[in-house]
């Protein structure tokens, strides 16, 4: 498992309800968390994943997560 973390438009707790039952209900995420403080809006992700398949899980969603190296 590594941790990536990912700038993302997920901008409320309703924004996070989307997202949940895509990364929660995937087998190869282990945990995952929004920083709503933050202007970036962080999602910290570990998992398994390569950062390509989580970007696809989040575009399932409704959303927009970029990289950050």
């Amino acid at each position: 498992m590594e941790t990536l973390q990912f700038k993302t438009n997920i901008k409320c707790g309703g924004c996070i309800a989307a997202v949940t039952p895509f990364l929660n209900g995937d087998e190869n995420v282990e945990t995952w968390a929004v920083d709503l403080e933050n202007p970036d809006r962080v999602l910290k992700v570990e998992t398994s994943h390569s950062p390509e398949e989580i970007q696809e899980l989040i575009k399932k969603a409704g959303y927009v997560a970029e990289e950050i190296a």
